[in-house]
């Protein structure tokens, strides 16, 4: 993912979560499933076909974990495929917080990133670049490729619609993934990129021929205990190519 909002415990709803990920569209992608193949029937998540991992999943007993890259002057671009913290914490039993414990010591051997893992009662944020874990407060938060509530324009733009938004329907959240207005200059980060690129990547929904937004996820865990998970794909040119919805019970 490359630009996520998401409400954690508020309204008594633990988790609602909208987000875009954006990619190379000659890398290959395959849409979310569960991971039956591969033997985690339990595991929800689209899959990077390239390296073998992920970057939003969840589970049948209300496990998730979502994952942005770091986009920022020096920041580490080699290393393993940070989309391996995804699969192994949704594939594990370990509580969020041991989890990202146990992950600070080899946080360098990837490319800089930074980690949300949680289950309906926790969750934790993990920054590669400073290799602290957090808890997250209830509240409203974004995160794009810089740390976790940075206020990019299009991060902060997310979160205010959310905000405005807890109680819409699906369509009318992956409407709000999908403005494509690009900010100002003075606006702008600088993380190390070419000025057009900077441009470009400041649109919450971006279309270029070989970089732009691949697909837009709702996510939500209900107070009930229900679980459900909508995805939408997109070609090059921005136009939607295929859609899954899934919605069940937690087990466990």
């Amino acid at each position: 993912m490359c630009l996520i909002a998401f409400a954690w415990q508020v309204n008594d709803q633990p988790l609602l979560l909208l987000g875009n990920r954006d990619e190379f569209h000659a890398r290959p992608t395959r849409a979310a499933q569960f991971w039956t193949e591969e033997g985690h029937a339990d595991m929800l998540a689209g899959k990077d076909l390239q390296a073998g991992g992920s970057w939003l999943g969840v589970t049948r007993s209300g496990r998730f974990a979502a994952l942005t890259n770091v986009r920022a002057p020096g920041a580490q671009r080699d290393g393993k495929s940070r989309g391996h913290l995804i699969h192994n914490y949704l594939t594990g039993d370990q509580d969020p917080h041991s989890y990202l414990q146990r992950l600070q010591a080899a946080a360098a051997d990837y490319a800089d990133f930074n980690l949300l893992v949680g289950n309906r009662m926790e969750l934790w944020f993990f920054h590669s670049r400073d290799a602290q874990l957090l808890p997250v407060p209830p509240g409203v938060h974004g995160l794009s490729n810089a740390s976790l509530d940075t206020p990019w324009p299009k991060t902060r733009r997310l979160c205010q619609d959310l905000a405005d938004n807890l109680g819409a329907g699906d369509d009318q959240l992956l409407t709000l993934l999908a403005r494509h207005e690009r900010y100002p200059d003075a606006q702008l980060p600088e993380t190390g990129i070419s000025r057009d690129w900077e441009r470009m990547l400041s649109a919450a929904f971006i279309v270029s021929p070989d970089y732009g937004t691949r697909a837009s996820t709702v996510v939500r865990l209900d107070a009930t205990g229900g679980i459900s998970f909508r995805e939408r794909q997109f070609n090059p040119a921005g136009e939607s190519v295929g859609e899954q919805a899934w919605s069940f019970s937690a087990s466990g």
